[in-house]
């Protein structure tokens, strides 16, 4: 990802908490030099030195045949939002967009026993609804097994995680004031959403 200097992240704690939160991500290979995506829910977990992403996709799927020997790529991004030109103190200025993007790159590990399936699985219920878990408790096996033949779980281990944070850090204080107070009172979730990073930068 081209990612300008003064709106690089860095900070691997803040990459993780963004991707926790905004965890419905693009997953990214390729056949025979064809990008393939799909859109996933992802666990994202870290051990404070490895950030894994568990998530899982449906077996009539063909992009998880593809992951041998590939390094993949997943994309999370959102919120984001227009910023308009009559935000900023100078006439002459030209409209842009804010956003948060973290790219993570990093290879599959297809976890094909039973009990590693059963294992993703949970722990995507306790990401996304732990009071999910009772009723998932009380299914009958045959009914769960045969979930399970259907899709295919997996997880990637991340060794290259970039982030971006274009978040109008080039316009001055009075003007990003302004941009924090149109999208905080704007009818799109999204740009709503993206005030408070701006206004904390």
């Amino acid at each position: 990802m081209y990612i300008p200097a003064e709106y690089r992240l860095t900070d691997q704690a803040e990459s993780l908490a963004f991707m926790q939160r905004y965890s419905f991500a693009t997953l990214v290979s390729s056949d025979h030099n064809v990008p393939v995506a799909t859109h996933l829910p992802f666990s994202v977990t870290s051990d404070g030195s490895r950030i894994r992403l568990a998530a899982h996709l449906a077996r009539a799927n063909p992009q998880w045949r593809t992951w041998a020997d590939q390094q993949v790529l997943v994309i999370f991004t959102e919120p984001h939002a227009y910023i308009s030109p009559t935000l900023y103190e100078k006439q002459e200025s030209v409209p842009t967009w804010d956003y948060i993007a973290i790219h993570a790159y990093g290879r599959v590990r297809v976890l094909e026993g039973a009990t590693d399936t059963e294992q993703a699985l949970q722990q995507l219920i306790a990401t996304y609804e732990p009071s999910y878990q009772a009723q998932w408790d009380t299914l009958p096996e045959k009914y769960k097994a045969g979930l399970q033949r259907a899709i295919v779980t997996f997880e990637v281990e991340v060794t290259d995680l970039q982030g971006q944070k274009k978040l109008s850090q080039s316009r001055s204080a009075a003007e990003r004031a302004a941009i924090v107070e149109h999208l905080a009172n704007s009818e799109d979730s999204a740009a709503r959403d993206l005030a408070p990073y701006i206004q904390n930068l």
